[in-house]
């Protein structure tokens, strides 16, 4: 039996034109669902670093990194998920809200340590950082509300510790 799981995956890539096309193609082509993506400059405005969540057991993503290696702008791609490490995602959600609701919706807020945003006349915009399960939970309480619109930016996560994972290969 395979143990099929999440792993988050911190590729780092030349900063090219074209680059996030050929490493999103590669799953594609294996017929692997990306669940998440956020991709950014790191500390060096030549590389970049693509945050990728996807499901697979351990032998599948081995073959995934082994293609990734493959693509000539790849520096370095890193199974977080084997490592301890550090992540986060954001949210912006827009919550309907009433004169009535806005002090229980504001307690909520709150509770998790988010902030408002934006308010408007029948809406709140409400940004919150954290785990996936913390956004999913704030998600699911104001669900009753009315959510209007939701952005969530997919994970990002960090190497604990001194390691530069640039450095490495």
């Amino acid at each position: 039996m395979t143990d099929i799981q999440s792993h988050t995956l911190s590729i780092l890539v030349e900063n090219h034109y074209g680059v996030l096309t050929r490493v999103a193609a590669l799953f594609a082509r294996r017929g692997y669902n990306i669940d998440s993506l956020a991709v950014g400059r790191t500390e060096d405005p030549d590389v970049s670093r693509m945050t990728i969540v996807v499901y697979g057991d351990d032998a599948v993503i081995e073959q995934v990194i082994k293609q990734l290696y493959k693509l000539i702008e790849v520096i370095k791609v890193i199974d977080l998920s084997q490592e301890e490490y550090v992540d986060r995602e954001l949210a912006l959600i827009k919550v309907a809200a009433t004169s009535e609701t806005r002090a229980e919706i504001l307690q909520i807020v709150e509770i998790f340590r988010a902030k408002v945003v934006d308010v408007g006349s029948g809406t709140m915009m409400i940004e919150i950082t954290g785990g996936s399960e913390k956004i999913s939970a704030m998600e699911k309480l104001l669900r009753p509300f009315g959510i209007k619109e939701l952005a969530r930016t997919g994970k990002v996560g960090l190497l604990r510790g001194p390691k530069d994972t640039a450095k490495e290969k």
